[in-house]
């Protein structure tokens, strides 16, 4: 299949958040307060993912309350919090939106990302994933985690999709 044709055929984008969404850090106040980094144009590409049909879901190792409100802000139904076992929480993704996991892409960034990246329809990573996933993905993205990476990948889907 040419990579055309792998971007065209994809109806569903799951992603880790800690280093895809984010810039893969986060602050703790004195008073014990967490909080994340999101960038705006993520945000714009999943608005525009959602919009076209993309079924759309966020697999996180952290168990953190940011994860759910970022998904009940975009509108993200499947959430996967404190996830040990990526592959099995995409494959319940592909289950429950009902899309093949030929049909779905995973974006991620490290280690723990590989047994979705694996089983994953279209795997993804962002420019500043560890070594050993940009070797073992499809599509090694331009942008970085935390900076645009999600909606560059949203966009080639997009674009692919329209074209076909």
């Amino acid at each position: 299949m040419s990579d055309f044709d792998r971007f065209a055929s994809i109806d569903a984008l799951a992603m880790d958040v800690d280093g895809v969404l984010t810039d893969g850090t986060f602050e703790w106040s004195d008073s014990g307060g967490e909080s994340k980094r999101f960038c705006f144009e993520d945000v714009m590409g999943l608005s525009r993912a959602r919009k076209s049909g993309l079924a759309l879901g966020l697999i996180s190792g952290e168990d953190s309350p940011l994860v759910a409100r970022f998904a009940a802000k975009i509108g993200i139904a499947f959430v996967a919090k404190g996830c040990k076992d990526k592959g099995a929480a995409l494959r319940e993704f592909a289950e429950l939106s009902g899309i093949p996991l030929a049909r779905t892409a995973f974006i991620g960034d490290d280690l723990n990302d590989l047994s979705a990246l694996e089983i994953a329809g279209l795997s993804a990573a962002p420019a500043n994933a560890q070594s050993a996933v940009k070797a073992a993905v499809a599509v090694v993205l331009d942008r970085s985690g935390g900076d645009g990476a999600v909606r560059q990948l949203v966009e080639m889907i997009l674009r692919a999709r329209t074209a076909k």
